[in-house]
C-alpha cells in the first residue's frame, strides 16, 4: 500500500467541494450528504418494505439523521432476505471503485474456473487469496491483466450491472461502479440461483479479511452473525477520498448485504465513520442476531494511507465522476 505525503493529504483536505442536489421520486437522485447542522429534510427517505413499511419508515429516518450532520457525497444501498427491505440512496451515482473491485475480479475468475470445467489452479488461489484477504494490489493487477477486459465485462453483463465501466489498460482501482452494482455483484455470493457455483468459496475469502480491513459496514453488527466485507480507500486530485464499504451478512436463516460508497471526503477516518453509523442504523433497524454489537473503529486504528488501487493525479483521457451524474 502506497503512503501519501503531509502535502498530498493537506491538499486533499482543503480541496474538497460540498454540494447538495434535489430529490427526485423512486429511483432517488445521487446527492451528497448535507453539511453538518442543515436540515434532515435535505436528505430523502431511500427504504421500503411491503412487508414491513414500518421498519422502512424507521430506517429511512435513521439513514437520514446520520446523513444531515455528515458532509461528503454518500451513495448507499440494502436488501433483507427476510423482510423485503431495500434502501436505495443515490445507487447509481458512480465512484471510482478503489480496492472494491476485487470483488469483480474475484467472481470472474471463479467463473472462468467453471466455466472451463476445472479447479482454480495454484496460480489463481495463490493470488485469488491474497487480494481479498489482505487486500493485495499485486495480486489484483495479475489477476486483471490474465482475465482481460472482454472476458470482464462480459461478468458484468451476466451480473446485470448497469453503470460499472472497467478501468482504462491495468487501472482496475479506477473502475467505474454504483452502489445498485455492487449491490448486484454481492448478490451473485448470496442468490441460491446464481450462475456462481463456488460462491461459497469467495463469501468464505470475504470473511477473512484481516482485522485492520473490517472496518465499515460490519460496524454494529450483532453477534450470531457473520461479515462478509472488501473495503476500499483511495485518495486523489480530485473528490478527496474515496471510501467505501460493501458487505454481506449471514447467520441462521438469515442474510443480508449493506454496500455504502462515498468520495469528497477530507479524511479517510471521517469516511469511515460515515459509513459506520450509517452501517449501526442499518444493523439496528434490522435486529438481527443477539447479543453485543460490533461497536466503532478507534480513531487511531484508521491509517490515512491509499489502499494503493490508482495514482493519486487524473489520468490523461480518462475524465473523473461527474458530480451532477443522474440515477
Amino acid at each position: 500500500m502506497g503512503i501519501r505525503t503531509l502535502r498530498c493529504r493537506t491538499a486533499i483536505a482543503t480541496g474538497v467541494v460540498f454540494a447538495a442536489t434535489a430529490v427526485v421520486p423512486v429511483l432517488l437522485a445521487p446527492i451528497p450528504a448535507v453539511a453538518a447542522g442543515a436540515g434532515t429534510a435535505q436528505v430523502p427517505a431511500a427504504c421500503r418494505s411491503s412487508r414491513d413499511p414500518d421498519l422502512a419508515a424507521r430506517m429511512s429516518r435513521d439513514i437520514r439523521a446520520v446523513l444531515s450532520s455528515r458532509r461528503g457525497t454518500v451513495s448507499v444501498a440494502v436488501h433483507d432476505d427476510g423482510t423485503g427491505l431495500t434502501c436505495a440512496l443515490a445507487s447509481e451515482r458512480q465512484y471510482d471503485s478503489a480496492s472494491v473491485a476485487k470483488v469483480m475480479i474475484m467472481e470472474g475468475a471463479l467463473r472462468r474456473a467453471e466455466e472451463l470445467g476445472r479447479r482454480l489452479t495454484g496460480w489463481e488461489l495463490a493470488n485469488i487469496r491474497p487480494m481479498i484477504t489482505r487486500s493485495d494490489n499485486a495480486s489484483a493487477r495479475r489477476l486483471w491483466t490474465d482475465l482481460g477486459h472482454a472476458y470482464l465485462g462480459g461478468i458484468l453483463a451476466r451480473v446485470g450491472t448497469s453503470r460499472t465501466v472497467l478501468g482504462p489498460d491495468g487501472y482496475w482501482g479506477l473502475t467505474r461502479t454504483t452502489a445498485a452494482d455492487q449491490m448486484r455483484l454481492l448478490n451473485v455470493l448470496t442468490n441460491t440461483r446464481s450462475f456462481l457455483k463456488t460462491r461459497a468459496y469467495g463469501l468464505r475469502l470475504l470473511s477473512r479479511v484481516r482485522g485492520d480491513q473490517r472496518w465499515g459496514v460490519p460496524s454494529g453488527m450483532p453477534s450470531g452473525l457473520t461479515a462478509h466485507l472488501k473495503n476500499g480507500w483511495l485518495p486523489r486530485a480530485t473528490h478527496g477520498w474515496r471510501v467505501h464499504s460493501v458487505g454481506v451478512f449471514t447467520g441462521t436463516h438469515r442474510t443480508y448485504r449493506i454496500v455504502v460508497l462515498s468520495h469528497d471526503n477530507p479524511t479517510m477516518a471521517y469516511g469511515v465513520r460515515t459509513i459506520e453509523r450509517i452501517a449501526q442504523a442499518v444493523h439496528r433497524g434490522l435486529k438481527h442476531g443477539r447479543g453485543l454489537f460490533q461497536s466503532l473503529t478507534p480513531q487511531d486504528a484508521i491509517s490515512e494511507e491509499s489502499d494503493g488501487s490508482a495514482p493519486y493525479e487524473p489520468l490523461p483521457g480518462w475524465d473523473e465522476p461527474e458530480q451532477d451524474a443522474t440515477s
